[in-house]
């Protein structure tokens, strides 16, 4: 039997699983129903993917323990898998909206995977209004990167629609993660390959040590001077309700925007797209806390995964690391809290570019090491943390995707949470959009779809701040590819309730939660 060893982060992600903290990731993926389909599409949908009873990795890998020598969890291939178990069904009272989809994936998120199984779920949901239909798949993070389980799931789609009548199920289409050792794309900027490669870098060379001993001196000199726009780990991160322990249920809401609206306001501002998704998750996280009088008076940080190149690489390949920068939220003018951000994030990025790879690797991993040991201790939650929010932006496919005949319309990823990070952003393009997706505890953060709104209205701010009137791009009227037969703009949010709406009205004095 062929056996794959987890990388020591996968194996943390196994370990460090509780009840109240699953470690899985999952996607919502919304589809119009092709023009001609059948009363009963979903039902041939569902009986066709029961039956399909061929499986590519990573979709029929499961968990063997060994107890010998070797104490820690391998991977196995297993045809033998129940797809009444894998694959479900659900359905909203129709017609479902967007606030009933969110509280759907906010139950299924909440619910740890099976790890005596291969650990995915797919769920189908059917009842959405305009035309509509669903899928939420979930798979554990030692299975699968979150990010990279989004492009294994669009890869196993067709930019044609014709072609994409036949297409097999993802579990059939699916490839197995390339090999590291050999020539592949350079990894997504995400927290959790942060983490892999800082855990790879432990095997470091020690000629590395000066660059690191320059580096880690340069952030202690900084303590206590915010002059240079630098933020620093555990210093600059205030404790806050996003930072405490968590609880089961998880909620989860969605946002998104025009991809051309958002690179408008880049250019205006002097700043790029991901200042820009940083700024409006700002405000939108400063209006969120003040509404519930919980608004720390230091401002809130991100940290963030990013994708640079050392000063002396001259190489293809990118490398994997974080920064942690500020989000201004101790800042009321939205355009001052831009240029706070922009200022703080290339500080960031200007104090990792300027390593070489080897130590620049390094840096990653004594950064990381924090967080991997609150992974592992279980400390999370009870200790001032490292930062206050993970905050992920990455690019996806430009071009629209079928499946079945059906349009893909928007995706929209959830996230971990877990103690010491009650909330999760992580956002992602595809097809001209930036989506969001809003990951959070159901006790400690209510009310998340608020926050989803919110952004929304910074985004407008900010907008008014930079954009002259007649350059700025309106929001989209409703968009009928996407079948919502509503009257709001196309950044519509799960969950826009009246109370949300009234207090989007009047934004200079919300209302207490």
């Amino acid at each position: 039997m062929n056996t794959i060893r987890l990388n020591p982060l996968d194996t943390a992600w196994i370990f460090t699983e509780t009840r109240a903290t699953p470690n899985h990731v999952g996607g919502l993926l919304q589809f119009r129903l092709p023009a001609d389909a059948p009363k009963d599409f979903m039902r041939q949908m569902m009986a066709e993917f029961r039956n399909h009873r061929t499986f590519t990795p990573p979709w029929n890998r499961r968990l063997k323990y060994a107890f010998n020598k070797n104490p820690a969890p391998v991977w196995i291939e297993d045809d033998d898998i129940d797809l009444e178990y894998h694959v479900r069904h659900a359905a909203l009272p129709w017609p479902g909206g967007e606030r009933e989809l969110g509280e759907l994936v906010g139950r299924l998120q909440s619910t740890p995977l099976d790890l005596m199984r291969p650990p995915w779920e797919c769920t189908l949901i059917e009842g959405l209004e305009g035309h509509r239909f669903a899928m939420f798949i979930k798979m554990h993070h030692s299975l699968i990167d979150g990010i990279s389980g989004m492009k294994l799931l669009q890869r196993a789609m067709s930019t044609d629609r014709k072609r994409s009548l036949d297409l097999p199920p993802f579990w059939a289409s699916g490839t197995a993660p390339a090999s590291r050792a050999g020539k592949e794309p350079a990894p997504a900027p995400t927290m959790a390959n942060a983490a892999e490669a800082a855990v790879a870098a432990l095997s470091g060379q020690a000629r590395s040590l000066p660059q690191l001993a320059a580096a880690f001196g340069k952030m202690l000199k900084r303590v206590g001077d915010h002059g240079d726009g630098m933020v620093l780990p555990f210093v600059d991160s205030p404790l806050s309700v996003l930072n405490g322990r968590v609880r089961e249920k998880r909620r989860f809401a969605t946002q998104h925007f025009t991809m051309e609206r958002l690179r408008t306001l880049a250019a205006a501002a002097g700043g790029t797209l991901n200042d820009v998704v940083l700024a409006i998750c700002g405000g939108a996280l400063r209006r969120f806390l003040a509404e519930r009088d919980t608004l720390p008076e230091a401002s809130l940080t991100a940290g963030i995964p990013v994708s640079v190149r050392p000063a002396d690489d001259e190489g293809t390949g990118n490398a994997i690391t974080f920064i942690i920068a500020t989000l201004g939220t101790d800042i009321a003018d939205p355009a001052e809290r831009f240029q706070a951000i922009r200022r703080s994030v290339r500080h960031a990025k200007e104090h990792v570019q300027s390593l070489p790879r080897q130590a620049m690797e390094q840096y990653t991993m004594l950064l990381m090491a924090p967080t991997l040991i609150t992974l592992l201790t279980g400390v999370g939650g009870r200790t001032r943390p490292m930062f206050n929010i993970t905050i992920s932006n990455v690019p996806g496919p430009e071009k629209p995707l079928y499946f079945r005949g059906a349009e893909l319309l928007a995706t929209y990823p959830a996230s971990i949470v877990t103690h010491g990070q009650a909330v999760n952003i992580t956002c992602q393009s595809y097809a001209g959009m930036m989506n969001f997706g809003y990951t959070g505890c159901h006790t400690s953060v209510p009310r998340l779809q608020r926050l989803a709104v919110y952004t929304a209205d910074a985004l407008a701010e900010l907008e008014a701040a930079f954009l002259p009137a007649p350059k700025r791009i309106a929001a989209p009227k409703p968009r009928k590819r996407a079948g919502q037969g509503a009257s709001k703009p196309s950044e519509k949010t799960t969950g826009k309730t009246p109370a949300a709406r009234k207090a989007k009205a009047a934004p200079a004095k919300p209302k207490a939660a």
